[in-house]
Order: structure tokens, then sequence, then C-alpha cells
């Protein structure tokens, strides 16, 4: 791909796309893209990086001197500008292809996997190296606060990346972490999630066993030894590989863990280490981080003082205000497991406190009945459970669809209280008029949630 000189992105406003164009445009190539809706602040940096932007997708948008058409995974057939590269026989290629090419090939990659954890822990260990002086590119799918946003490609030999397993693009169904030439890969955990293109869990892992399959033999995998899932994916790969987790059998065992409130604490391989965040999956996240940091070439002592200065990942137990002695938390949990220990970290952090959970059911596995039974017994224990009604409904057939009614007495059936309020004003009525001082809310989506935590600050 090395002669083609001019790059058209097609969905260019997505977080990875916009980046990745940025880093191509400072590497001397001509790029352009589209986007059914051009916005800040993706369009004025692109703008600011001197990247022509179209708004909404039409064959004519596609330049005649474009040799390369990158098209975003959330592209799909009959997509105007798809349609046409694949009636031209453009040469198109996915958003990881492009990755692998230009930035990947002969670096040290360290690729973070599994269905929970990824941002959080890829984010410390880009922070590790970052406050080493190693100044590694990065790639993560959320906001790390530690940097100005989710992906920099540097002149480092040290790429870190948050490794989905989602699929490439619509004429690639492999996993996006498949492309990414990776030296060290972390799988924090595995889970049934991404219902909408993995029938079992069993497809899920297949996945990962690919995934380790390319890792060199002078490369590691880091397993959760804790995980009977991940340990099956990791039975048999050619690459070496360590277990860390807090049980007997592994390789690295995270022992002496003692939470407060402002944080936690832990040993791994004899060496002490804190975090400024509470809950079990953050010391679990931390320990994958010091592991693969330690086989990047830090110190036990860099890593314990990149630790004390990392400010975690927006949208992660994130404080987004206080009225009248009443939290507003906003949390990503939307996977059953994530919620569950999405609660308990918040118990360990407000121990007294009385906690309402929001649900919005947004994400392709959520929104499904898959998780019926699974996410009323994750939402029981809070105090009070309040479930929304289920964003872009048309998207999911309707013998599929998860039922937030049932779900909502359902939640009571295990014990605690639920209620199935479809809109945010009437979620925002409820609560402002049943909660107290000195009660916790926490909003759990992996989207806006139509603004609730501003509207339930203005009402408090």
């Amino acid at each position: 791909m090395a002669h083609n000189q001019h790059f058209h992105f097609v969905g260019i406003c997505g977080t990875a796309m916009g980046a990745v164009a940025a880093g191509m445009k400072a590497r001397g190539f001509t790029v352009t893209g589209s986007d059914a809706n051009v916005y800040p602040p993706m369009s004025t940096f692109l703008e600011g990086q001197g990247i022509p932007l179209v708004e909404g997708y039409k064959a004519t948008n596609i330049p005649a001197a474009a040799d390369v058409i990158v098209i975003g995974n959330a592209i799909s057939r009959g997509n105007e500008e798809a349609e046409a590269a694949l009636e031209r026989k453009l040469l198109y290629v996915s958003l990881p292809e492009v990755l692998k090419e230009h930035f990947l090939r002969g670096k040290r990659n360290f690729v973070v996997s599994g269905t929970h954890g990824k941002t959080t822990t890829s984010s410390m260990l880009a922070w590790l190296l970052k406050a080493a002086d190693h100044n590694p590119s990065y790639m993560i799918g959320g906001l790390p606060k530690n940097f100005g946003g989710g992906a920099v490609f540097t002149d480092s030999d040290i790429t870190v990346l948050e490794g989905d397993e989602y699929d490439t693009a619509f004429f690639d169904k492999r996993s996006k972490f498949l492309h990414y030439l990776p030296e060290c890969v972390v799988i924090n955990n595995i889970e049934f999630d991404h219902a909408d293109i993995y029938n079992n869990v069993e497809e899920i892992k297949l996945s990962f066993r690919r995934l380790l399959n390319i890792v060199p033999r002078n490369g590691i995998a880091f397993v959760n030894g804790d995980d009977p899932h991940a340990l099956q994916v990791a039975a048999n790969a050619p690459c070496p590989v360590k277990t860390v987790g807090m049980g007997e059998n592994c390789d690295l065992r995270i022992v002496d863990i003692d939470y407060h409130s402002s944080g936690s604490t832990f040993t791994i391989d004899r060496e002490v280490y804190e975090i400024s965040m509470v809950g079990e999956f953050n010391v679990r996240n931390a320990a994958m981080a010091i592991c693969a940091g330690l086989f990047a070439g830090l110190t036990a002592a860099q890593a314990r003082a990149g630790l004390l200065s990392f400010e975690g990942v927006a949208r992660r137990q994130e404080l987004k205000g206080e009225v009248n002695g009443i939290k507003v938390v906003d949390d990503f949990a939307h996977h059953p497991t994530a919620i569950k220990l999405a609660i308990a970290a918040l118990r360990q952090r407000y121990a007294d406190a009385r906690l309402w959970v929001l649900f919005e059911p947004r994400s392709n596995t959520t929104k499904r009945s898959v998780f019926q039974t699974e996410l009323a017994q994750a939402l029981a224990l809070a105090d009070f459970a309040v479930v929304a009604s289920i964003a872009d409904l048309h998207k999911v057939p309707e013998a599929e669809r998860l039922d937030p009614d049932r779900l909502s007495h359902d939640i009571g059936a295990f014990g605690g209280h639920g209620w199935y309020l479809p809109g945010v004003p009437e979620i925002v009525d409820l609560v402002s008029k049943e909660a107290k001082p000195g009660d916790v809310i926490a909003v759990l989506s992996n989207g806006g949630f139509g603004g609730i935590h501003q509207k339930l600050l203005d009402r408090l």
C-alpha cells in the first residue's frame, strides 16, 4: 500500500477513524473524509489538521484521485460510498488494515483484550509507559483522563491498543484485534457479548484463540488465571503464557488486597502497589497493566509511580456532581457482569449510602433477551433500580428483544426494588422525589442517556 498517496475515509468522525486519518495526514498522505454527522470536537480537530470533510454519504464524495478507500466499521452495505467503491473496483480496506500497514508493522504492539476492563487497562498501561518517558503510541476506545484524547501516534517503538473482539468491517468478519501484530496480549476475561455477531461464547473463544495464535515466541500473553474461559483459550497457545490472578494456581498472584474509601493497595510478585480506584476489577486491571509494563521494560518503581498519578477514564465511576448530599455518578457498565462489578465497587467506595442504579439498555447485547435474567440479578444488587426503554428498538427483531417491564418485576423477585420508566423525564421525576441526602445515584449506559446526569443534578 506504500505507493498509494490519497486515502478517503468513509465514516471519518469515529474516534479511531479520525485519529488514524490525522496520523496519515501527519505522515504526508493526502486525506479526505465523509461522515453522516460532521460535528465538533472531531470535525474541528480534523479541519485543524487540514483534512477536508463532507457531510452525508454520496458516491460523488469519493475524489477521482483517491487511491485507497478506508471503510469504517459502522458502514454497511447500502451506503452510497461503499457501493461506489465496490462497483468501481476501487482498493478498499478496513481501519485495522491501515493501522497494521502504516502504524504497527515493525513495532512492539501491546494489545489489551477481554470482555471487561479493556479501556481502563490499556489507559493504565499507556500512562505507565508515558509517565516513565517512553512516549508510546496508543489507541484506546474511551477517554483516559491523563491524555487529551483516545489515540496518538508517536515515533516510539511501543504501541498500546485496546483490542476489540468485534468484527472489522462489513467485508471482514474477523475480530479487529487479529490485525494488530501483537507482541504482548492481555486477556482480562472472556464472556458472552456482542449478541449481534456471535451466537455463543464458544465462537468468541475461537476468536481469542486466533489472537494467541499470532503472538510470536519472543512475545507473551498475560491471561486471567481465575477465568475458566480465558484459561481454556490459553491452554495450547503456541506463545509464552503467564496467568495473572488471585487463585493459588496463578503464575503471578495478586495478594494482600486492601480496599479503602480512596483507593486500593495490593501485592504482586512481592511488590506493593497502590491505585486511587476501588473495586476488585480495578485491582485486576492494574495488575495486568503492571505485568505488561514490566514486560515492556519498566521497573517496579516506575510502574508504582505511574499508577499513583493515573487519573482514571471518563465514564468509569465518574462523580458528575453532588447536590443536597446526593451524588450522581456516571458509569459505562452495560454487561451484567460489569454492572455487578460496578455496584460492588460503589458499595466499597460509598459504604453507608443507599444506591440507585439507572440503567439504559442500549448495547447490541442488552437490547436483546439473551441476558433477561442475568440483568435482573445484577440490578437487584442495588437498593433501587430503574430501567429505561430500549434505545433504537426497531433495530432488534421483536422476538429477540429484552422485556424491560418484566425486567423491573424480576429485579423485585431477586430481592431488589425495580421500576420500568420509559423516558428520562419520568425517571428524573421519580428519583428526585424519592432520593434522600446520603444517596448515590449511578447512571449506567454506554451512550448519553438523554443527558440524564445534568437533568438530575438540576432537579435535585
